[in-house]
C-alpha cells in the first residue's frame, strides 16, 4: 500500500505543479487530496524539494518515453514532428494545466539545486529528440539541428503559456499553425 500512496501523492504533486508551480506545491493540501495526513508525505520524500525533484523526475522520464513511442509507432521523422505539439498541447486539455517543466523553469531562480537539474533534463531530452529528428526527416543540417530545435521547443512553451493565460486551447492550436505556414515547424 505504502508504494500506492508514494504514486497517489507524486500525481497529486504534479497536477498541482501543472497548475501552480513548485511555489504551489503545499504538503498539506497534497495530502487532502490523496487522503492522508500531511505528516505522512515525509514517509515517502525527507522534504519538498525532495518530493518535486522525484516528480520532475518522473514528468521527463515520462516524456521521453512519449516521444520514443512517437519514433517508434512509424519511421518517418517528418511525422514524429507534426504529432510533437500534441505531447503540450495534452496539458493544456487537462483543466488547462501547464508543462510541469515549463512552469517550474519560470521559477527556476527559486527552485533548489535537484529540481533545477530534473527541470533541465525534460528540456534536454526534448530538445535532443526534436534535433534528431529534424536530422532524421532532412529539415535542418548537423550544423543548425541544435538550435533549430532550441526554437521549436521554446516556441511550443511559449504557444502553450499565451494560450493558457487565454484559456483558450484553440489559441494554441492557431499558434501551432502560424509556425508551419512561418516554416518554424516542419508542415
Amino acid at each position: 500500500m505504502a508504494a500506492n500512496y508514494r504514486d497517489a501523492i507524486m500525481d497529486a504533486a504534479r497536477k498541482a505543479a501543472q497548475a501552480h508551480g513548485y511555489s504551489g506545491l503545499n504538503m498539506r493540501s497534497l495530502a487532502d487530496t490523496v487522503g492522508i495526513k500531511s505528516a505522512s508525505i515525509y514517509y515517502h520524500f525527507q522534504s519538498k524539494a525532495d518530493l518535486a525533484a522525484a516528480v520532475a523526475k518522473r514528468y521527463w522520464e515520462d516524456s521521453a518515453a512519449e516521444l520514443f513511442a512517437l519514433e517508434e509507432a512509424g519511421d518517418d521523422p517528418l511525422a514524429c514532428l507534426k504529432l510533437y505539439p500534441g505531447t503540450f498541447r495534452r496539458s493544456l486539455e487537462n483543466d488547462n494545466r501547464m508543462c510541469l517543466s515549463s512552469y517550474m523553469a519560470a521559477e527556476f531562480d527559486d527552485l533548489p539545486e535537484e529540481v533545477r537539474a530534473e527541470v533541465k533534463m525534460f528540456a534536454d531530452v526534448n530538445v535532443a529528440w526534436l534535433a534528431r529528428m529534424l536530422l532524421a526527416a532532412g529539415k535542418a543540417s548537423a550544423q543548425d539541428s541544435g538550435d533549430r530545435a532550441r526554437a521549436i521547443y521554446a516556441a511550443m512553451v511559449g504557444a502553450q503559456l499565451v494560450a493558457r493565460s487565454r484559456a483558450d486551447i484553440a489559441l494554441y492550436d492557431t499558434m501551432i499553425n502560424t509556425y508551419r505556414a512561418v516554416g518554424l515547424l516542419p508542415a
